[in-house]
């Protein structure tokens, strides 16, 4: 067999390694895994307390608005608001003058450059910020920011040790991952996300640190924590016409998506006008407490309402309405730059559009046809997620394992395809860009 000549070009990654680099690289994905868990833990806390520090509640956002007078919920949100933006323009200038680093380097586009110098204050100023908004009713997901905190974690761990570039960046991805895992009790979906999000390729030498990590964090999540998945539901039957349903269902989720996805990048361009991240977050606040006024549903990520919604205890004129004001709430939190994530907030949208749908199909069509509205409002979340990120594989996984509704994979699945299809014709820039351009 001839030998290859050596070309001079540096090779991106080895197929074969040492076997101990190999066995110290798994044991720090446990190590990873480990701190994960710990991230989410901690940011639950302390969002509880300035829950309570803001409202006198700590059961739930949506519990705590709906506990508050009108009045109470404008200023809890305005004031959020303001110290959140606050936080962000006077820790910038703080920021910047740290040790080296890029203070806008997100968690995404390091791993996607290969690179672990996240800005330790940055990331601090960014969580502070965060845990205001989140504990103030802002229309956001708070687990993103324990997502950054676990990959702060991982690439901290991976600077202060003497590892190759290929294993620091491989801890990386074991810390988005193993987040994503604990955050949303859905290990197999964190794997599924850095592959096809974080990183866009397939790299032989992370798959295995990265399987160990997102199950050490979940692990430790479900036994010490929340020994449940996300969202129980009672097991929802399957109709031969679910198929059906789900294919037709899909255009109006891959047009929900593609419709959030534009609002987001407008309400954005809007707030762009406003130099001050105070008064930005502040309006932001300010209009998210307004609207609060009316629906108290805005508040938070939208876990409890898509609980009522998985328990078949929302009907649909309602549920329309606590749709239509959490869309627009979502794009003033995240279009006024509060730091929080959209992705459980698309979940609500997702289970809000399905059980509208299937109730009012409920009204023309006979019940055996369409079936337990809750089996659309499983599938919607799915699809919805793969309309606004364009990765319709980690949308499919993630919300079956938060539900345990495997035996509806093959309804999920067409909705999701046809969504991604939908969403990604008309050129809206999905939530976290495109993987695969980002490494041309």
């Amino acid at each position: 067999m001839p030998i290859l000549p050596d070309t001079g070009q540096p090779r991106r990654f080895r197929l074969f390694r040492p076997a101990g680099r190999t066995l110290r690289l798994w044991l720090l994905a446990l190590v990873v895994g480990a701190l994960a868990a710990a991230a989410t833990v901690l940011f639950r806390w302390l969002a509880r307390a300035v829950e309570w520090l803001a409202t006198g509640h700590t059961g739930g956002l949506v519990d705590a608005a709906l506990s508050l007078p009108p009045w109470q919920r404008v200023l809890v949100g305005a004031v959020g608001g303001l110290l959140a933006g606050a936080v962000l323009e006077r820790g910038r200038a703080w920021a910047q003058r740290g040790p080296a680093g890029d203070v806008h380097l997100d968690y995404i586009d390091a791993a996607r450059h290969g690179r672990v110098d996240l800005n330790n204050r940055t990331t601090l100023v960014r969580s502070v910020s965060a845990l205001l908004s989140v504990g103030t009713g802002a229309s956001i997901g708070r687990e993103g920011p324990m997502v950054q905190l676990a990959a702060w974690f991982a690439a901290t761990l991976a600077r202060r040790l003497p590892l190759s570039p290929d294993e620091r960046k491989a801890l990386l991805v074991c810390g988005i991952a193993a987040g994503i895992g604990s955050a949303y009790h859905a290990p197999v979906a964190g794997v599924v996300f850095v592959l096809e999000l974080a990183m866009g390729f397939f790299v032989p030498y992370a798959v295995a640190p990265v399987l160990i990590a997102s199950a050490t964090s979940n692990a430790l999540i479900h036994w010490l924590v929340e020994p449940q998945p996300l969202y129980a539901v009672p097991q929802l039957d399957l109709l031969p016409t679910s198929l059906g349903a789900a294919l037709v269902a899909g255009v109006v989720f891959g047009g929900t998506g593609w419709a959030l996805l534009v609002l987001l990048e407008r309400v954005r361009a809007v707030f762009g006008r406003i130099a001050s991240p105070v008064a930005r977050l502040g309006l932001g606040g300010l209009l998210v407490g307004l609207l609060s006024a009316a629906v108290p549903q805005v508040w938070g990520n939208g876990y409890s309402v898509v609980s009522g919604v998985l328990h078949g205890q929302l009907l649909w004129q309602m549920l329309a309405l606590v749709l239509a004001a959490k869309v627009l709430a979502t794009a003033l939190s995240a279009g006024s730059g509060a730091i929080g994530g959209v992705f459980t907030p698309s979940l609500l949208v997702g289970a809000a559009s399905g059980s509208v749908l299937a109730q009012v199909a409920l009204l023309w069509l006979p019940a055996a046809w369409v079936g337990d509205p809750r089996v659309l409002a499983v599938i919607g979340m799915s699809a919805v997620l793969a309309a606004v990120t364009h990765a319709p594989l980690m949308a499919i996984v993630m919300v079956l394992e938060m539900t345990h509704q495997f035996q509806l994979t093959l309804p999920t699945m067409l909705a999701c395809g046809v969504a991604y299809a939908v969403s990604t014709q008309f050129g809206a820039r999905p939530l976290y860009g495109n993987p695969i351009e980002a490494h041309r």
